[in-house]
């Protein structure tokens, strides 16, 4: 704080506060110590809740708590307007530094600092970076909060390599993901949820010049605050190029607009309600005026504002171009088509184009001979031409509609010709649509039984019917590409999936259990007669197309519906976001939204963004579980981001944990994901005791080759008894608690580690048969193999074998009723008399009846006595 002699120099910005604004107040005020960063009046709701946590290690000062002296310098951070406040002399020099371009003409004595950044707070920490200012771990995790906000974690289009940059030098700095996941999704109020379900309803797409825009509308009755907070959620969940969001708040109506394109400048758009704002966002009230009215007015706004991103202008071929007459000759344009090499001519009349001779139709006339035939009886006829302010979407239907591939271009206002564009040129700007999605039809038809592919094909010609886009998607497609196709098929529906469900029941047959909640469908299919068991699946799992919001690192995610695009975003990793359509119009055609392809052909695990392990930790098992089966490696930053969560993974339920360890388990070779687990630090983590080495990866290979007679779902739980073996008591029921491992798990273990204290005994030269089936009775027979595989000593695999062979099928030919005949009155005796027989035949004792009956006479006589 300056001395009280001396003027203030505040730190401004805007009310209703975002966190790039917030954040660019304290990136201002660590550039600028001297300085003084004001609160607004109006702070969103989670900047109150951040404030009212970590307000007291920030240097930010309430405005009603700011000394009364005289403010001669302010700078003014994500906002290019400032209100006056008291003290301020109207001459007073001021500092704009905003991430957008400057809107106006500063007043003298005014400047400005500003570079297109996805957020105002990257601006300064690259300042800040550059001059050495030291951060706390909180001041590092505020400016992150800024930089997350406005570049939706680094996903929006507006982000820039700059914003990548200062997030990683505030990763260095202490900056704590969880605090910036936990504020960025907080939870919407009654009053804004409610409105959120509306605007959701109301939403219409259009498409102006190629720009996808949304508009939502609602009307309430009383006001309803942080409408921007909603603007990130609607455009989380649309990604249009432009989104408007109007309420209508009894006698006035809120405008907020948001943009992602330079050809959709919200600012300007808002000017004409009376608003204001920057290109991407901006905001107007309107009194006066209905929610119709303002509406239809924003429509014809929008048609009159927004610009074509790629104009024919920025593509075409200037110059005049090589023209024909109507009555030139077929051998006219043939010589042309030879020297210039063209696809084809405009045909001119005076100064109109009528119409256009490609090389097509020069050629088939040469092959008829009729060389000397006019251009006008063969030309394609039509006045087709564009201008250079039309867009390429225009072209494109210009192109498509009349089959031309070379459009002529005339000035708009004086019809002149001033040159041509051809498909050449929309491929070599990337104009152009690609070649199209690759098609996995043929993959799909080799690899599927022909049963299940008719499924496939009936349920998608009915999802087309609905007017819903289907996709197979995840694991499915995953295999499919690496050639190991399984036959569990999960669909989504960008649509209704629990009503195309239950029509495929009334339509096919079977039945459908669904949850209204998440959108859910499972369709129990009808059992056919003469059908092969595994030609079909007894289900198939269908879900509405849906996006994830987690309110808390770790915890389970809120479900809305969405698009394919936001679905597929919500998955683990990019080989699992693959998805193939299965509508008729499109079927077979492949879906890869984030590099999934690239990924799977380049044998990488990669998660799709920075916070995957925070909202979910158990990611950590899949990717190794992923890697190790398929034999890909994790990409180093997907490593990374797997050290910074392990802390997280104590935050998780048991249960889910437990789940990811079981499929783990049931891998292949689960010893493979085990060790990698351990190399990364998350075996220790789940129990400190918990080891896998090279003994291990030894003895999973010998269970494995060992276990022929075991059945498969019994290898998991052979697997964790081995991992365990060794732990001493307290260790293993302690891990046994943490992950509340199931019974069949946890009795195994503990049935192999009581039977592994007999290890000693059972290896002794002196063991006598009778005391090995005393220890070994009562055992499963999966504990005593994972004694055998664990167990060093040859001795003890030795009596092992013996004791499966031999020893435990040796009984005595006596029984109860033989005791009985001899006059031994029946009781508890009887079993101490077989028992003492069977010990004496182990042992080598006795060998023959007459020898058991000798033993037992014996043994009833000192019974008696």
């Amino acid at each position: 704080m300056q001395p009280p002699t001396q003027p203030l120099v505040v730190i401004l910005t805007h009310e209703h506060t975002d966190f790039d604004a917030l954040a660019s107040l304290l990136g201002a005020a660590r550039l600028y110590p001297h300085s003084v960063p004001v609160l607004p009046r109006q702070l969103n709701r989670n900047l109150e809740a951040f404030l009212a946590e970590y307000a007291e290690l920030l240097p930010f000062v309430r405005l009603d708590d700011l000394p009364r002296r005289r403010i001669d310098e302010f700078i003014a951070v994500d906002t290019q307007t400032i209100q006056p406040m008291r003290g301020m002399s109207p001459q007073a020099a001021g500092l704009i530094i905003d991430h957008h371009p400057l809107m106006r003409e500063l007043p003298a004595g005014w400047s400005f600092w500003g570079e297109e950044t996805g957020a105002t707070a990257t601006l300064l920490v690259e300042r800040m970076a550059e001059r050495g200012v030291a951060l706390s771990a909180i001041d590092a995790t505020l400016l992150m909060l800024g930089i997350y906000e406005d570049t939706g974690a680094l996903s929006y289009t507006t982000t820039t390599p700059r914003d990548l940059r200062a997030a990683a030098w505030l990763l260095e700095r202490g900056a704590n993901l969880l605090i910036v996941s936990r504020f960025l999704h907080h939870p919407l109020t009654d009053e804004q949820q409610q409105l959120y379900d509306m605007l959701v309803a109301s939403a219409q797409n259009y498409r102006f010049q190629d720009h996808e825009v949304v508009i939502v509308s609602a009307s309430v009755r009383t006001p309803v605050e942080e409408i921007s907070t909603l603007a990130h959620k609607l455009y989380d969940l649309y990604e249009p190029d432009g989104l408007f969001i109007l309420v209508e708040m009894g006698d006035y109506l809120q405008m907020v607009a948001r943009s992602t394109s330079d050809a959709i400048d919200v600012g300007k758009i808002a000017t004409r309600f009376g608003g204001g704002g920057h290109s991407r966002a901006a905001a107007a009230l309107v009194r006066n005026s209905s929610l119709a009215s303002v509406f239809e007015s924003l429509v014809y706004t929008l048609q009159d504002l927004i610009r074509p991103s790629v104009t024919v202008s920025q593509i075409m071929s200037y110059g005049t171009p090589q023209t024909l007459a109507p009555t030139d000759t077929i051998a006219t344009a043939a010589e042309r088509v030879r020297r210039y090499g063209f696809e084809g001519f405009p045909v001119v009349e005076g100064s109109r184009i009528i119409g256009m001779l490609t090389r097509r139709e020069i050629d088939r006339a040469i092959h008829h001979g009729l060389e000397g035939h006019a251009v006008r009886r063969y030309m394609r006829a039509g006045e087709v031409y564009v201008t250079p302010e039309d867009s390429v979407a225009k072209l494109r239907k210009v192109m498509s509609e009349h089959d031309w591939g070379q459009v002529p271009v005339l000035d708009s206002q004086t019809g002149a010709l001033l040159g041509i564009v051809t498909r050449t040129d929309l491929i070599r700007q990337g104009a152009a649509a690609s070649a199209g999605p690759e098609s996995l039809a043929d993959t799909m038809a080799g690899a599927l039984p022909a049963a299940l592919l008719d499924l496939l094909r009936q349920v998608g010609a009915l999802a087309g019917e609905l007017g819903y886009p289907l996709y197979a998607v995840g694991g499915f497609v995953r295999d499919l590409l690496l050639g190991q196709p399984n036959f569990d098929v999960d669909l989504v529906v960008e649509g209704d999936a629990i009503r195309l469900t239950q029509l495929l029941a009334r339509r096919v047959g079977g039945r459908v259990r669904s949850h209204q909640r998440f959108g859910s469908a499972k369709w129990i299919l009808p059992q056919v007669e003469g059908q092969p068991d595994d030609s079909l699946p007894d289900s198939l799992d269908f879900v509405t197309a849906r996006t994830e919001f987690y309110e808390r690192p770790t915890a389970l995610p809120t479900v809305e519906r969405s698009s394919i695009k936001q679905d597929l975003h919500r998955r683990d990793f990019t080989i699992n976001t693959l998805a193939i359509c299965l509508t008729p119009d499109r079927w077979g055609e492949l879906l890869d939204a984030y590099g999934g392809r690239r990924d799977l052909d380049d044998g990488v695990i990669r998660v799709l963004h920075s916070l995957s392990f925070v909202e979910d930790p158990t990611r950590i098992l899949r990717a190794a579980r992923f890697e190790q089966r398929f034999q890909f490696h994790i990409e180093p930053r997907t490593e990374e981001l797997i050290a910074g969560g392990l802390d997280l993974l104590e935050r998780v339920s048991a249960e889910r944990i437990r789940h990811e360890l079981e499929l783990i388990l049931a891998e292949a070779q689960p010893e493979r994901s085990l060790c990698r687990l351990a190399e990364l630090g998350v075996l220790a983590r789940l129990h400190p005791a918990l080891r896998c080495d090279a003994w291990f990866i030894e003895k999973a290979a010998a269970l494995r080759a060992a276990a022929g007679q075991v059945a498969a779902e019994e290898l998991p739980r052979l697997y964790l008894a081995l991992l365990t073996y060794g732990m001493e008591a307290a260790d293993l029921e302690g891990f046994n608690e943490k992950l509340r491992m199931r019974k069949e798990y946890r009795d195994l273990a503990l049935e192999v580690h009581r039977l592994a204290a007999h290890l000693p005994r059972l290896a002794a030269p002196d063991l006598r048969p009778s005391e090995a089936v005393k220890v070994l009775e009562e055992s499963s027979a999966g504990a005593r193999l994972v004694l055998r595989v664990a167990a060093d000593a040859e001795a003890v695999r030795r009596n092992l074998d013996r004791y499966e062979r031999e020893w435990r099928h040796i009984h005595p030919e006596l029984t109860g009723d033989d005791l009985r005949k001899l006059g031994l009155p029946p009781g508890p005796v009887y079993r101490a008399i077989l028992d003492r027989i069977r010990t004496a035949r182990l042992d080598g004792a006795i060998a023959t009846r007459a020898e058991e009956e000798a033993l037992a006479r014996q043994a009833m006589q000192a019974a008696r006595t």
